[in-house]
Formats: C-alpha cells, sequence, structure tokens
C-alpha cells in the first residue's frame, strides 16, 4: 500500500464518494436511518482509499471506541482458548472487537498489559481471576472502566465477576476416590502463586482428605508447571515414594494426561492399579484410554454471558455483582474401586 492510501483522511473518502464528512461519519457511526445508496457510496470510497477510521477520533464522536480488552495468563492452556474464542464471537455480535493480553501468571507483567491496553483504547476490561496487584484495582476505578473477572467465585465488593466455584467440585472429586475405597491419595498440582484457580482446587483436594482422616503429607503433594511433559515427570517421582499413592488427583486436564500417559509406559493400569482424575473436562478428556473423570469448567458459557454482562456494564446497565456457574463432576473410567492387590 502506498503512501497516499495509508493517510487518507475523512474528507478524502467524502469527496471520493461524493459526499460531505459528516454523511460519511454517520455511514462508518452506523447511524441510523442511512439510505443503502449512500452506504454504497461511501464505503466504495472507503475500499478504494483504503481509509482506517482513528480509533481516538471514533471514540470522541461516539463516547465509544469498539473494543474491549481480555488480560489472560496463558493461551498455551485450551480452557482458557475456548473461554476467549467464545468471548470475542459474542462481542463480534455487540460490534465490539477484543484486544488480548497475556501474562504468564506474573501480576506485573498483568498491570503493565492492563496500562498498555487502556492506553491504545478499550471500553471496558475482562480479566482472569481474584489475584492482582492492587494497583489493577486502583487504575480501573480511577479510569471509571467498566470491568469483570472471571473463572473464580471469591465474593468480593471491589471485583464484579462471573464464574465457578474451584474449591468444591475439587472437594467432590477426592470425596468420589475416597468413597472408591483410596485412602493413598497423591495431588499434583500447578502453582499456585499467582493462581487462585490452582489454590482453591489444591484446598478442595487436601480438606476432603484431612475430613476423611487421610491427610494427604507434603511429599504426595507435587507441583510443576503447566504440560503434559511435566504430568508424566511427576508421576515417576509420585511412584519413587516408599507407598506410592493408588490415586492421584490433578489440577487440570493436560497434567492428568501426562499422568496417564506415564502410567501406560510403566505398565500401570487405569483404573486398575492407579484411578486418576482431570480438572477442566478438554475435548481429548472423553477420548483417552480410559475415558478421564474429570470437572466439566463452563468455558464457553463464561465467554458468552461476560461479553454480554460487560457489554451491559458499558451500556450503564445495572447487573448481578456476582453470577455462579455450574462445573459438573463428570464420572468415566479412569477411577475405579481400590485393588484388593493394593
Amino acid at each position: 500500500m502506498n503512501n497516499e492510501l495509508q493517510h487518507a483522511l475523512l474528507a478524502d473518502v467524502a469527496r471520493e464518494a461524493g459526499v460531505s464528512t459528516a454523511s460519511v461519519s454517520r455511514v462508518l457511526n452506523r447511524a441510523p436511518h442511512v439510505s443503502s445508496q449512500l452506504r454504497v457510496r461511501v464505503e466504495a470510497a472507503v475500499d478504494k482509499l483504503g481509509y482506517v477510521p482513528h480509533g481516538s477520533a471514533r471514540a470522541l464522536a461516539s463516547s465509544r471506541i469498539g473494543a474491549i480488552g481480555a488480560l489472560v495468563p496463558t493461551l498455551d492452556n485450551p480452557i482458557f482458548s475456548t473461554g476467549i474464542n467464545r468471548l470475542e464471537q459474542r462481542l463480534k455480535h455487540h460490534d465490539y472487537r477484543l484486544l488480548i493480553a497475556t501474562y504468564r501468571y506474573d501480576l506485573d507483567d498483568e498491570l503493565e498489559a492492563l496500562n498498555t491496553l487502556i492506553q491504545q483504547g478499550v471500553d471496558g476490561l475482562v480479566l482472569i481471576g481474584h489475584d492482582h496487584r492492587p494497583s489493577a484495582l486502583t487504575t480501573l476505578k480511577r479510569r471509571r472502566l467498566p470491568f469483570l473477572t472471571c473463572w473464580h467465585s471469591i465474593d468480593d465488593p471491589n471485583w464484579p465477576s462471573i464464574g465457578f466455584d474451584n474449591t468444591a467440585p475439587a472437594q467432590t472429586l477426592a470425596e468420589h476416590l475416597l468413597s472408591l475405597g483410596h485412602r493413598q491419595l497423591a495431588v499434583v498440582s500447578a502453582p499456585v502463586e499467582s493462581n487462585d484457580r490452582a489454590r482453591g482446587r489444591l484446598q478442595g483436594f487436601l480438606q476432603a482428605a484431612e475430613q476423611a482422616g487421610c491427610a494427604i503429607p507434603p511429599e504426595r503433594v507435587v507441583t510443576v508447571a503447566y504440560g503434559i511433559a511435566e504430568g508424566f515427570q511427576a508421576f515417576e517421582t509420585l511412584m519413587r515414594l516408599e507407598t506410592p499413592p493408588t490415586a492421584i488427583l490433578c489440577g487440570n486436564d493436560i497434567l492428568a494426561f501426562g499422568v496417564m500417559l506415564a502410567a501406560q509406559r510403566a505398565g500401570v493400569r487405569i483404573p486398575d492399579d492407579l484411578s486418576v482424575t482431570g480438572f477442566d473436562d478438554l475435548p481429548q478428556a472423553r477420548f483417552m484410554t480410559p475415558a478421564l473423570t474429570t470437572v466439566a469448567v463452563p468455558a464457553a458459557d463464561i465467554g458468552y454471558q461476560v461479553a454480554d454482562a460487560l457489554v451491559a456494564r458499558i451500556a450503564g446497565e445495572t447487573l448481578p455483582h456476582r453470577q455462579l456457574l455450574d462445573a459438573p463432576l463428570v464420572i468415566r473410567d479412569s477411577t475405579g474401586p481400590l485393588s484388593t492387590t493394593s
């Protein structure tokens, strides 16, 4: 594209279309009662000149930038990708585009990314979880930017949210294993620092075991980075214990996949010799051999509802401060009764 096309102005579009700049603005801002003839002429001029409306100027004219920012720990995790994809699709329905920044669970980096998105121009923001630097809330309030957090269930008057409980389903998973006779439980967890979801799940696992009188000791809790290879290595670590576990609770499905693959390579039968659980219900979970018992995280529903709720907040509507979605237990074949030979 040459410089002339790159620097096309609103007046150039108006001249090319043979209309006023006000008429061009009405078409670009999708004003009501614009004739189809005018719209066709303006859009043809826009296409010919390669005109791109300046975001700041459009915002001044309409009090709306047309963009939503989302701060996501990582897109390596398919469950986040599912939620973000649905969020973006639903925002398009509302005529908003989505700007995404990742921060790898580094809250200082998240704060920097937050400031960058605000500087670029957004009408609202979506944040994952409840762990954030205090300055993030200060910035959002000072800018009076509508925002929502998601993926957690913490009731905080400062942080409106749409999410699910991470602790209670984790307790249910552990109780399921206990009901099958397992007492030698172990946990493979994602790092809990700056990650309230991982902390909540670990808390649920530990609480359920303690309440049943078979507390999980520290050596049976392996914390690893997110990944199949990391789950594979965690299995090997746990199986080297003097008394190996008969059941392993994993903080997410990806870690569970790694544990299951390692067990298969080691000749450990699932669930005959070892029961394994995940947390997410990724599409692959039902196709594992055996299929994985897990918790179904409502990722797509969160994305859809966050989009609708945030757009409504931007419009000045009053909505519930906290909304909770179900995250049900999905029992499949990777869990079974304690073997009499265990």
